[in-house]
């Protein structure tokens, strides 16, 4: 195989957001889950938060985050006995509610309950590295029906946004041309779908890793999944074989890494489609607009807009057409299809986007790259941290350093306190 393409971040938009200024925040409100995912991060206990808990969290991240939505996780977050109270609590204080799920207990009463609520949408996450019930799937593809079944009810239901997640290792690459290919057949329902890469300690390096000046073994800190190959993933290889279904596929935003800010930590593409046909992927100036614009009219940066305005597709088109040069090229597209059908004036066009996320990377000095601005970075005792990484500080109180056991020309001290964006005291918002 060859190596896929680097990436061209310069040409991107880097998205604005920061620690204290971020168009997401992530609140964990249970440890309990109706799953047990190979790679799994956080340990299944049944722990739920009280509402005292995560009404002091919300007031961290009211003082700490300005933010447009509050996407509510775990554990499995419906499995909280007091996730209708929740909603409600987030609706008060002016977030966006995003309820991340693997709709393990979605039903259409329950969907229409979490709706009165005040749920503004759902992050499904779906992927064979679960064992489901309602999925006998070994490949993604074969999860695609069970991914339509939950499109389908929340359109249904109307006004919700709908979203997919799915863990991606290098044994599953060349599986995301099936969500991919599945994706592009329903832009209608389908709002975004985010490819999240796996990461494993077993699969970072030859390093040495120690917690307060003590060496410690990551098999025990972290689940020595065998799941995931014995290759790191990365975004451009995603995005090359997004490529191989869609040659003019392209990214147009990215947040880059704490240490190297080349890394395209999150990578964004968003396309204009009807569910016939694509008429072109929009630009960094079409980002840029959307989120400076959301920030003088709103004061927040956007994220998750609701279907109502993803479909407004022909609007944006001709709106923003103005600006950017590639929602010129979509809307040219759109006239001389519509000369050629011209019954395809009632078809409405959608705005969907694609989204990959890559986690912690390894430097070859043991420093680790993370994701700058994280968007889900969550509370604990107080203080914001990335949530990846939350099971250290719950552990040992601090994040773990990494020393090279190769010499790369580079001294590191193991009782050192790790670069300042990850030292344990520094790594909450002041």
């Amino acid at each position: 195989m060859n190596p896929a393409p680097e990436l061209t971040p310069r040409s991107y938009y880097r998205l604005p957001w920061s620690l204290t200024d971020n168009g997401i925040s992530w609140i964990e409100v249970t440890d309990a889950c109706n799953l047990a995912c190979e790679g799994c991060y956080r340990p299944h206990k049944v722990s739920h938060k009280s509402l005292q808990q995560i009404s002091d969290d919300l007031d961290v991240f009211k003082r700490e985050r300005k933010s447009d939505c509050m996407s509510i996780a775990g554990g499995y977050p419906l499995m909280h006995p007091q996730i209708v109270d929740i909603l409600k609590m987030i609706n008060d204080r002016g977030w966006k509610a995003i309820l991340n799920t693997n709709g393990l207990a979605m039903t259409p009463e329950l969907l229409k309950q979490l709706k009165k609520a005040g749920v503004a949408g759902f992050t499904f996450h779906i992927d064979t590295t679960q064992v489901r019930k309602d999925s006998r799937a070994t490949k993604e593809g074969e999860h695609n029906a069970l991914r339509m079944k939950f499109a389908e009810m929340v359109a249904a239901e109307g006004g919700m946004a709908c979203s997919f997640n799915q863990t991606v290792s290098w044994d599953t690459l060349d599986q995301v041309k099936e969500t991919f290919t599945w994706a592009r057949k329903h832009p209608n329902i389908v709002n975004t779908i985010v490819y999240i890469l796996f990461r494993s300690p077993r699969l970072t390096g030859d390093f040495d890793f120690y917690a307060n000046g003590k060496k410690i073994s990551m098999t025990e800190a972290y689940e020595n999944s065998k799941w995931g190959g014995d290759k790191l993933l990365y975004a451009k290889d995603i995005v090359a074989k997004l490529k191989e279904v869609d040659p003019n596929f392209e990214p147009s935003a990215y947040l880059s890494g704490t240490v190297d800010p080349n890394s395209t930590k999150w990578l964004l593409a968003g396309r204009i489609a009807s569910t016939k046909r694509c008429y072109g992927y929009v630009g960094a100036n079409f980002m840029k607009s959307v989120q400076v614009g959301s920030q003088m009219l709103r004061g927040k940066y956007l994220s998750y807009s609701p279907p109502s305005l993803l479909s407004a597709g022909r609007t944006s088109t001709a709106l923003f057409s103005l600006v950017d040069p590639k929602m010129r090229k979509i809307a040219k597209k759109y006239l001389w299809n519509l000369v050629k059908r011209p019954h395809e004036v009632l078809e409405k066009t959608h705005l969907q986007t694609f989204t990959v996320i890559q986690p912690l990377d390894m430097m070859p000095d043991g420093r680790m790259n993370m994701c700058d601005a994280c968007p889900d970075m969550t509370v604990h005792n107080g203080k914001m941290y990335w949530s990846c990484r939350l099971e250290e500080i719950k552990e040992h109180g601090c994040f773990f350093n990494a020393v090279p056991r190769k010499s790369c020309g580079v001294n590191v001290d193991p009782c050192m306190k790790q670069d300042p964006v990850t030292t344990p005291d520094e790594q909450h918002v002041q």
